[in-house]
């Protein structure tokens, strides 16, 4: 195997490089190479704005809701004409395109939770995006748009939707199937225990410590207050079980 410049490897790409196919740029490079991608994309179907790359009939009616809905906000409302006097207020513009009111270059929705649910729609359903979790969805949204409470109605949003609670990948074990308690031999060896509490306050008491025989199903209700320590709880176990029925040997 011996070096050979490049300048004397006339035939290297002779297939791929063929000098009768690109013969010149512009609308006649475009229509003799029909695969080129440049024909895929018109004129018409590209929108210039900095917020909406593609054209789109349901893009158009969101931005007319939110154009709407910011004049119908008082407080936007006031802010929209003081920029329209050329006033200049911080962290707020007025878009040139739509006349969109922006907070730090970003879209102001008002306090709308339909116009707010359909952002959310299309960032999380858009076929690019591909059900994204919070995180990511959240990212996308705050991209182009702001408004007050957007992390919890974004977080709010896609922990409800079902496709994604299908399809999320299990990061801890899983869990065992559920097996009954064994039955016990006798009275009092098995016990179960639990509190009633924000009772209505009587005598100085405002819950009850139940405990219930698996076996007999006897139960005993022992006032006592919802501050109780588990110090005070060993005391009245003993006081009211283990002194009348001895220890059991599960709880």
């Amino acid at each position: 195997m011996t070096y050979r410049p490049g300048h004397l490897a006339t035939l290297l790409d002779a297939l791929s490089r063929r000098d009768d196919i690109y013969l010149e740029r512009g609308e006649d490079f475009i229509s003799k190479n029909r695969m080129n991608i440049q024909q895929l994309i018109k004129q018409d179907k590209v929108q210039t704005s900095r917020y909406f790359s593609v054209k789109m009939e349901s893009f158009s009616n969101l931005i007319y809701s939110i154009q709407k809905a910011q004049w119908q906000d008082s407080q936007y409302r006031s802010i929209l004409q003081e920029l329209g006097k050329g006033n200049s207020i911080q962290d707020y513009s007025l878009d040139s395109s739509f006349q969109l009111l922006l907070f730090e270059d970003q879209v102001v929705v008002p306090n709308d939770p339909t116009i707010q649910l359909r952002i959310l729609q299309k960032s999380h359903y858009s076929p690019l995006a591909r059900h994204p979790g919070q995180e990511k969805t959240l990212k996308l949204v705050k991209r182009n748009f702001h408004w007050s409470g957007m992390t919890q109605f974004t977080n709010d949003y896609v922990s409800s939707c079902q496709q994604c609670s299908r399809s999320k990948n299990i990061l801890h074990k899983k869990f065992g199937l559920l097996k009954t308690l064994p039955i016990p031999n006798g009275r009092w060896i098995c016990l179960s225990m639990d509190f009633i509490t924000q009772l209505p306050l009587s005598n100085s008491f405002d819950s009850l410590l139940v405990i219930v025989d698996r076996f007999s199903k006897m139960a005993v209700f022992i006032p006592t207050m919802s501050s109780i320590t588990s110090l005070d709880l060993a005391h009245s176990f003993i006081k009211n079980i283990f002194s009348k029925h001895g220890l059991p040997s599960s709880i």
